[in-house]
């Protein structure tokens, strides 16, 4: 081995720079055996460099290769496999895991131990020994083929040092000095020695010289000491000097912290007082004012409210620690709470006083709009009332009870007030709407047939006959349209339009008027939310308004918004009754009423919606649209019902029916009343639901006639239903209106091919035989063969028809047809031309049978299509 370390040290390593400090011969485990050795190498040049080599032997086995190096700094775990019996196995973990068997177990341990050593002495990252004995990484391993390396210095990490270049020039020199040196080595190292022992007297003796030396230089070392002891004593006499100049300094220094200290406190107490001065003195002027200021003219209250902004700035002005313990501050602060107390006292019962005066000017007003349909003018009160304004932001920030109080007496007294205005101004509207006098209004709606009754003469137009084709009112379009020639006009219905909107144009800019004055007087708009007495809407029936915590306690609401609007429902609480009062009344006078109430209300609540969805006025004028909506659906659904309950008479003729009529006019009102209305697409789904009920009752009662035919009185009413589409050109009933003419076009056709079988009944059935032969089968020149319709029979038929029979008998047809056609729709010359084109159309149709059937036979009608044309002609002109 040791051979084949100094080969492997001249061949591979030295030629780099490297030294070879232990080798162990391995073979890979589990494989098959081929023989390699691990070298661990130091480099001769710093920084040293320690690395684990493999090499391996060439193939033609006289020389070795390096084959793989690993750095010794990326080795992590030195794996001997058991550290108590002997195993040659042993693993290697550096980016991956070499696992390698030694040739035996001491080779094994040097190297592990040289390992061990070089990562003690060259790395800072320690490499993780497993399964290798405590003992073997402590001691050298004894191997009598490799020196152990320790921990000494550099030479004995090897088995020789190799001399540098300066070195081997030394020796060169003093071997050439002796002649022997290469020749007898042993004399050349005796005259070595003898000379090292030479250079060793030499040494002694030159120290021994030294010694006076010595001597003279511990006595100067003395001197130099007593000096320095002089100096010593000097200093601390120096010392004490500055001490007693450094005690007057400190007192002098003492006396200057103490007088500024005493200017600092003197200046931070001046502008103590200076601040408590300043800010929480409030002049003789202000207190005057709190105190006897006038809080009826507009000088006073503005002084009054500029000494309530003073106090309000001195009661809230933030003390500095320690103010509050002061007794001057204390007793300022009682006395700006007293004077605020008593200020807040005096303004709220002078604003109470203001609620109550104003109020009876009101009154005194209301006689005067009493007969006309006007609500008397807030606007002087609100205007009087906004210069308390901020006196009331005051009020609300100090003294939230008074605030609170002052709230609920405006509500009171102003629900009162607005309630008598209120009511009297509807009072008017209905009177105004039923044409009666103030002594006669007192009328009620009875009966079962919902009469409005009443005694004046006004009143008595709305009476209904209950006979024939005049039925009671009952909101319905049928009475409508029998009263709107008669009691109930278009100048009826516009009276009732204007008075229904002067109301809703009065009530608007009230309540708009109300509200923005409670905004800005209560100071509701300042804040996202604040503190109010409001917690619930009160009733209809007059119950409170809100309940109350403890006195003085705000209770939470939402938002000002809130507060603002259950202001409004207090204030406002009997608007929302007296309109449905109102639409119940325009109801019962007249059904199209709500046409014109659905109109005006849904433009006012659109209106309203815009300026503030959240508004009393939207949400209350909403309501009420629910109502006057449910009504127009009651009205349209009482339309229905009552064209299934139509009775039509057993002895007359049936001509337009009654509801068709008026449909007509319940279509061409409503396109008036709703052009360009918000709510259109309501008479959009109304329109539809009225024109199927007419559909299909046209229909029922066409069926149920008996006097005029059926075809008949689907002609004319659906020829009526088509004419009014048409002319209204109403968009949603496009589909209905071609099913209109459809209809009527079909029952046209219908009626004129039954009615023209009578004038030439005999002919008619002849051929009607004839075709009836034909399509069973028989060829058409074969027919005359039959015995029934031989040339015989034929001309037997048409003898019984020469022209002066059937001039006779299309004058019958004429009469009959005229008895069956109403005369308001004026069809009879449409009818009458329909059935003469269908007559031309059937002698054409015979003909060209005669020709078919019975060729060359010479039979022919014994009247040509001109007779036709000439005898209807002369029949219609002589009706």
């Amino acid at each position: 081995m040791t051979a084949i370390k100094h080969a492997l040290q001249r061949d591979i390593f030295t030629p780099n720079d490297e030294r070879l400090l232990s080798i162990v011969n391995v073979c890979k485990a589990g494989k098959k055996k081929k023989n390699c050795f691990l070298c661990a190498t130091v480099t001769t040049e710093r920084p040293v460099q320690v690395k684990v080599v493999k090499v391996k032997k060439s193939d033609k086995g006289d020389f070795y290769k390096r084959q793989i190096a690993w750095a010794l700094r990326d080795l992590a775990v030195v794996d001997a496999k058991d550290a108590v019996k002997e195993n040659p196995e042993f693993d290697l973990h550096f980016e991956k895991i070499y696992k390698w068997v030694a040739s035996s177990t001491a080779e094994k341990n040097a190297f592990i131990s040289c390992i061990w050593k070089l990562n003690q002495r060259y790395l800072r990252k320690k490499i993780d020994f497993v399964n290798v004995s405590s003992q073997l990484l402590e001691e050298s391993v004894p191997s009598g083929e490799n020196q152990s390396v320790t921990g000494g210095d550099e030479e004995a990490v090897d088995e020789y040092q190799e001399l540098n270049a300066r070195e081997e020039q030394d020796i060169e020199i003093m071997m050439e000095g002796c002649e022997y040196a290469i020749s007898n080595a042993e004399a050349f190292a005796e005259r070595l020695s003898r000379e090292l022992q030479v250079l060793d007297g030499a040494n002694i003796q030159s120290i021994m010289a030294s010694e006076k030396q010595v001597n003279i230089l511990m006595k100067l070392l003395d001197e130099a000491l007593k000096e320095v002891d002089q100096i010593e004593l000097k200093l601390s006499s120096y010392e004490e000097m500055l001490q007693s100049v450094k005690e007057q300094m400190d007192q002098i220094s003492e006396s200057n912290h103490l007088i500024h200290l005493s200017n600092t406190n003197n200046v931070k107490l001046l502008s103590e007082i200076e601040f408590l001065v300043n800010h929480m003195d409030l002049a003789k002027g202000h207190i005057k004012a709190l105190q006897e200021g006038d809080l009826s003219s507009s000088r006073g209250i503005e002084a009054c409210t500029n000494a309530a902004d003073a106090l309000l700035q001195c009661m809230n002005v933030a003390l500095r620690p320690g103010h509050d313990m002061l007794l001057a501050v204390e007793q300022q602060q009682q006395r700006f709470s007293k004077l605020r107390e008593n200020f807040a006292r005096r303004l709220a019962s002078h604003l109470n006083n203001v609620f109550v005066q104003q109020g009876h000017d009101q009154s005194s007003t209301l006689a005067q709009h009493s007969v006309e349909l006007t609500l008397p003018n807030h606007h002087p009160f609100h205007r009087d009332l906004l210069r308390y304004a901020k006196l009331m932001e005051w009020l609300k920030s100090t003294d939230y009870q008074k605030y609170e109080g002052l709230t609920k007496n405006y509500m009171d007294y102003l629900s009162r007030l607005y309630e008598r205005e209120i009511k009297d101004f509807f009072e008017v509207a209905k009177i105004k709407m039923t044409g009666t006098t103030k002594e006669s209004k007192k009328f009620g709606l009875h009966g079962s047939s919902g009469k409005l009754t009443g005694s004046t003469s006004s009143l008595n137009k709305l009476s209904v006959q209950s006979s024939g084709n005049r039925r009671s009112q009952s909101s319905s379009l049928l009475d409508m349209g029998n009263m709107s020639a008669s009691d109930l006009d278009v100048a009826d219905r516009a009276r009732f339009d204007k008075i229904f909107e002067q109301v809703l144009s009065e009530l608007e800019p009230l309540c708009l008027a109300e509200q923005d004055f409670i905004s800005k007087f209560f100071k509701l708009q300042q804040h996202q939310s604040m503190p109010g007495t409001v917690t619930e809407a009160e009733d209809t029936d007059g119950g409170t308004l809100s309940r109350q915590h403890n006195a003085g306690t705000p209770l939470p609401v939402s938002s000002e918004k809130d507060m603002i609007r259950q202001m409004m429902i207090k204030i406002f609480r009997c608007i929302e009754p007296e309109l449905n009062n109102l639409i119940a009344l325009g109801d019962k006078i007249d059904s199209f009423n709500s046409l014109y109430m659905l109109v005006k209300m849904s433009h006012h609540v659109w209106t309203a919606q815009n300026v503030d969805p959240a508004s009393f006025l939207s949400t209350t004028l909403g309501n009420v649209l629910v109502t006057v909506k449910r009504n127009f659906d009651k009205c349209i659904s009482n339309q229905i019902r009552q064209m299934e309950e139509v009775k039509i008479s057993k002895k007359s003729k049936v001509g337009i029916l009654p509801f068709v009529a008026e449909f007509e006019e319940f279509a061409g009102l409503a396109e008036s009343i709703f052009k360009n209305a918000e709510r259109r697409g309501d008479l959009d789904k109304a329109y539809t639901k009225l024109i199927r009920g007419v559909f299909v009752n046209v229909e029922k009662v066409a069926n149920e006639s008996q006097k005029t035919p059926r075809d008949v009185v689907m002609m004319e009413n659906f020829h009526h239903i088509f004419a009014t589409l048409s002319r209204l050109k109403i968009s949603c009933l496009e589909a209905e209106k071609k099913e209109a003419k459809q209809k009527y076009t079909d029952h046209l056709q219908s009626y004129v091919i039954y009615s023209l079988g009578q004038p030439l009944e005999k002919l008619n059935h002849f051929f009607e035989g004839v075709e009836a032969r034909v399509a069973q089968g028989i060829r058409e020149e074969e027919v005359s063969y039959q015995l029934a319709f031989n040339k015989q029979e034929l001309r037997k038929v048409i003898k019984e028809y020469p022209g002066k029979e059937v001039k006779k008998g299309l004058d019958n047809l004429y009469k009959k047809v005229d008895k069956h056609l109403c005369e308001e729709e004026n069809l009879l010359q449409v009818v009458w031309h329909s059935m003469q084109d269908e007559f031309i159309r059937q002698y054409k149709h015979f003909e060209g049978l005669i020709a078919r059937c019975y060729p060359g036979s010479g039979v022919t009608m014994e009247f040509t299509i001109q007779d036709i044309l000439d005898y209807c002609s002369s029949i219609a002109q002589s009706h």
